[in-house]
């Protein structure tokens, strides 16, 4: 669940009234402006971490990485970015304040 950084105070808020179980899910979700189930899910994400603030071991899932796939991304981007800085150069830009690119005057 991706709450925006200026918005983690509230999201821990939210998760700790819900753990106290003194409202319902729905009086929370209206009370904070958001859905029940991002509620339920931060709410297992915090009990599943919590093993690791006691000396246990949280459950870390291995992230399966294709770096096949990676490189082949990284490629077509400076491909590209290659492309488009040529094109930029070829382009002849106005500096009288005009708004025409790629016209000559005089031509």
């Amino acid at each position: 669940m991706d709450f925006p950084p200026n918005e983690q105070t509230r999201r821990g808020g939210t998760v700790l009234t819900a753990i106290k179980g003194e409202k319902t899910l729905i009086e929370l979700a209206q009370e904070f402006d958001v859905y029940a189930n991002q509620i339920t899910q931060c709410k297992s994400q915090l009990l599943e971490g919590a093993v690791g603030v006691f000396g246990g071991e949280a459950k870390a899932e291995p992230v399966a990485v294709d770096l096949k796939t990676l490189h082949a991304k990284i490629g077509q981007l400076a491909l590209e970015n290659d492309f488009i800085e040529g094109a930029l150069a070829k382009a002849v830009v106005p500096t009288d304040g005009s708004s025409s690119v790629g016209w000559k005057p005089g031509c």
